[in-house]
């Protein structure tokens, strides 16, 4: 296939050059369009005020068959450029690997998981693909996330991308015979408690640290049980918001018979 890839860690994180590389071996075409520098948790940010720059990557951290590009916006800037510029007959866009995981309600902050809605309303499947380790952990297995990524396209080469897809992928930073197996998940609940950390500067003025304590709710049938019982995460979602029973709640509440009072 034709697949462009993208991330939110940077052009030359060792994720995406790890997934890169795995992709270009295994004979697919590949072709590259990420943030010249960190962008996490940027969310679904498009740069509407200024310019955006995009310049070719030589460099020996890729195989030399994949084609590099860098680009000064966001993730989702990235995946506009690259589908409307670079590779507009890109087969399908693969966002990835992030470093740490995208579980549960973490999706709806991620530059790696908007990335790949981006795609979605472009018009092209998309995945979206983590590896579940942290930052000061030891040894970061990208191969096995690589390894999950291929086998999850080669099936979709089987059986044919559909117009809707796009999947949010998680996979366990364990060594590849230690994974499980797929799993085919729901998006599950991911709670911080002790959100915001204040504290004070040497100087006495106040500043606030946003990260807090994770809570899972290990649920069967979510992304983060899966992850943490050693399965890779498959996670179908979409991009209709509407919350539909509420609709007809909100009729009988009389809602649309709401009077502006002048």
């Amino acid at each position: 296939m034709k697949l462009l890839l993208t991330n939110d860690d940077g052009v030359f994180a060792p994720g995406l050059i790890t997934l890169a590389s795995n992709l270009a071996a295994e004979g697919h075409e590949v072709w590259v369009v990420a943030p010249d520098r960190e962008r996490s948790s940027i969310g679904h940010a498009i740069t509407l005020f200024k310019p955006l720059r995009l310049w070719n990557i030589e460099s020996g951290v890729y195989p030399n068959n994949v084609k590099v590009w860098a680009c000064d916006g966001t993730p989702s800037d990235c995946v506009v450029l690259g589908i409307e510029e670079i590779l507009p007959e890109a087969d399908a866009v693969v966002s990835g690997i992030n470093r740490g995981p995208n579980l549960g309600d973490d999706l709806t902050y991620s530059g790696t998981v908007s990335a790949a809605m981006e795609a979605h309303f472009l018009g092209k499947p998309a995945v979206a693909v983590s590896l579940c380790c942290e930052a000061n952990e030891n040894g970061h297995l990208y191969d096995t996330a690589a390894k999950a990524v291929i086998a999850i396209l080669n099936k979709f080469c089987d059986i044919g991308f559909y117009d809707s897809l796009l999947l949010n992928v998680n996979v366990p930073n364990l060594p590849i015979k230690a994974i499980k197996g797929f799993s085919v998940t729901k998006k599950g609940i991911r709670m911080y408690e002790e959100k915001v950390t204040k504290l004070n500067d040497p100087k006495g003025n106040v500043y606030y640290w946003i990260s807090g304590r994770i809570e899972d709710k290990l649920e069967d049938g979510a992304d983060v049980k899966a992850v943490k019982d050693g399965f890779v995460s498959i996670t179908p979602i979409h991009m209709d918001l509407t919350h539909y029973p509420s609709i007809d709640k909100l009729k009988r509440a009389g809602l649309e018979e709401i009077k502006i009072q002048f």
